[in-house]
């Protein structure tokens, strides 16, 4: 294989293909290699069913999630009663059942990457 047959792509967050904004929060996405990957940036007193459901027409979130918590921690709440906390170098999977999550503290933001479901992340008709 040649050099000229190499083809490496290289991306930032600091040069998002796309970004969601939301109240207190942001989700910036870059395509790369046929994946999508979302950064997710909240503030605290971030809520996803204040703060994204209203816009996306539901009150839980019904995106499968695989991610990375690179700082601060946040919930996961499913509405039988479990509650999860993720806290930074945490890899989670969050599985396609409704759930809420928000921001856990007063002082830092939660920011994680996600390596599954950022396509259908903050957008109407998710499911």
């Amino acid at each position: 294989m040649s050099s000229s047959q190499i083809a490496v792509i290289l991306k930032s967050f600091d040069s998002p293909d796309e970004v969601r904004v939301m109240q207190k929060g942001r989700f910036e996405l870059v395509h790369l290699g046929g994946m999508t990957i979302g950064r997710a940036t909240y503030e605290p007193g971030w809520k996803w069913s204040e703060h994204v459901g209203p816009s996306v027409g539901t009150t839980r979130c019904p995106v499968e999630h695989i991610g990375l918590v690179l700082s601060g921690t946040a919930t996961v709440a499913f509405d039988d009663g479990h509650v999860i906390e993720l806290h930074a170098g945490d890899l989670f999977h969050v599985p396609p059942i409704p759930h809420d999550s928000w921001v856990i503290g007063d002082d830092e933001p939660y920011v994680s990457l996600h390596f599954l479901g950022a396509e259908k992340y903050a957008k109407r008709n998710a499911e």
